[in-house]
């Protein structure tokens, strides 16, 4: 009853799950090289997907009376994000708004980053070492990642973008190695203390890698998968999803209940390209 309830009583937000619900389905019958016949120059998949993306769009840009420009801003941003995760087809203007997505993100990321420095005082004495070994290279990794998602904004061309798909898997392969490290720690307050720390981290950095991939090429995903030697499958018991979703839903002014539905797409898409 409380499904059926919520669906009454948020319209926009179930609308939009269906929407994203045959994106997401489109997007991966695309993937298997299922076409459901033709449909101009394209296929019955393509037309099907870009008439639920137009639809969201439409519905992102229709807020609700009293809505803020700034709140309208900020929900068209989540609906965009959703859309990306999708990696349907992207245009150049789509490209420059994913570079300054990217962008955005990069507080957030030097503040977990800082928060991760500060986090071995608050350890027991022999897990400290284990921890700042585990995390001691996410301030070079991260710094280098917030330039050079500066200089993609500043010049969305392949060059960066290459530079920027290498640098934001390293980075995801740093975290991914920090939080199997920081699951070993046997004392039960250390282990909480340095999960929740990297899980922040880790949060923002596949933020930045869903969006990254959306502007990339499937050879240039398959080889980003290809270095990622980590997979999600591995640190998923590490990692606590509602913390994610709760950082994404913060981020973008929107519902936790979007930000649930941005990081499952988000995880989806990342597991079928093979991270």
């Amino acid at each position: 009853m409380n499904q059926i309830s919520n669906i009454w009583n948020h319209p926009r937000t179930s609308i939009a799950g269906l929407l994203i619900a045959i994106m997401t389905i489109a997007g991966v019958l695309s993937q298997q090289g299922i076409k459901l016949g033709s449909a101009g120059s394209g296929t019955v998949v393509t037309l099907v997907s870009a008439l639920a993306s137009a639809l969201l769009g439409l519905l992102a840009k229709d807020p609700d009376t009293g809505t803020s420009s700034s709140g309208s801003t900020a929900k068209l941003g989540v609906w965009m994000l959703i859309a990306l995760l999708l990696s349907l087809p992207m245009t150049a203007c789509s490209g420059a708004t994913v570079a300054q997505d990217i962008v955005n993100w990069t507080p957030a990321l030097q503040s977990a980053v800082a928060t991760v420095d500060s986090t071995a005082a608050l350890l027991a004495p022999m897990d400290a070492p284990v921890f700042a070994a585990a995390t001691v290279g996410f301030d070079a990794a991260s710094n280098l990642l917030v330039g050079q998602a500066k200089a993609y904004l500043a010049n969305p061309s392949a060059g960066f973008l290459a530079q920027l798909q290498t640098q934001v898997v390293t980075l995801q392969q740093q975290v991914n190695a920090a939080l199997l490290k920081a699951g070993r720690i046997v004392d039960p307050a250390s282990q909480q203390h340095a999960l929740s720390a990297i899980q922040v981290v880790g949060s923002v950095v596949s933020a930045m890698l869903a969006l990254v991939e959306s502007v990339s090429s499937r050879a240039a995903v398959a080889q980003m998968a290809g270095q990622s030697t980590i997979k999600l499958a591995e640190v998923k018991p590490y990692m606590d999803e509602e913390k994610t979703a709760e950082l994404v839903a913060a981020h973008y002014g929107e519902p936790v209940e979007m930000g649930r539905m941005t990081v499952a797409l988000a995880e989806e898409s990342a597991v079928s390209a093979g991270f």
